[in-house]
């Protein structure tokens, strides 16, 4: 290759990197940059942060509830229900004795 075509590509690319220096100026030169620069990065990541831990605990208390719920209707419990331990013709035969009673009661204080 020839020498003085390297030559003018130097020259360009030297050119390139001035212009491009002069359009975007230069970085801040202060000894707080990089703090500064982690700190902004922290303040973003932040609320990230806070809003899975907020997530990591709803799910908890979600998973927490179900198992409570699952517990309580799995269990069984002291009293039972009469749909339970009677047939359908039978709690309608003990029902319609109960009326009959309420109206023999009414009739005898008549």
């Amino acid at each position: 290759m020839d020498a003085n075509h390297l030559g003018d590509k130097d020259r360009a690319l030297d050119n390139l990197f001035r212009a491009y220096g002069e359009a975007c100026g230069s970085p801040e030169p202060s000894a707080n940059f990089m703090p500064a620069v982690w700190q902004r990065i922290e303040e973003r990541q932040r609320s990230v942060f806070l809003l899975a831990r907020w997530a990591r605990t709803l799910a908890t208390a979600a998973a927490v509830l179900s198992l409570g719920m699952a517990a309580y209707l799995y269990t069984p419990h002291g009293r039972s229900s009469a749909f339970a331990t009677q047939s359908y013709v039978e709690a309608l035969t003990a029902s319609h004795a109960q009326e009959s009673t309420d109206v023999i009661e009414v009739a005898d204080a008549l």
